[in-house]
């Protein structure tokens, strides 16, 4: 079996503050689209984007992603906080052998995320 998961879309209120919030959080350039009455910035993994449409809103309850931190998990948590998003559970072991860390985190939308590694 290949990747589970193909696609995950992260809805947003403030387009571009999402935008420049996972840009600058993960090291990455997003990709912008505009189609109109829908936005999205795509992930350069090309397994997702932060979303702008009708009948998409940002919320802490629900499915939760976690995201692999690009350097190590303290330097990533630094970045959101920085950038406006906010730690709701600081780094945590898992307790499962050849697991790292993870954190609990809400983007500056308000979506509820994770981040994993070292």
């Amino acid at each position: 079996m290949g990747k589970f998961v193909s696609w995950v879309e992260i809805p947003t209120q403030e387009f571009d503050r999402a935008v420049t919030f996972y840009e600058k959080v993960f090291l990455q350039k997003l990709n912008k689209e505009d189609f109109g009455n829908e936005k999205m910035a795509c992930f350069e993994s090309g397994e997702g984007a932060v979303v702008a449409a009708p009948g998409f809103s940002p919320a802490n309850q629900g499915v939760f992603v976690s995201f692999e931190a690009p350097d190590n998990l303290e330097k990533t948590m630094n970045r959101l906080v920085e950038n406006g998003g906010k730690i709701i559970q600081g780094k945590t072991k898992i307790e499962v052998e050849n697991r790292a860390f993870f954190a609990i985190c809400l983007d500056c939308e308000g979506n509820k995320i994770g981040l994993y590694g070292n």
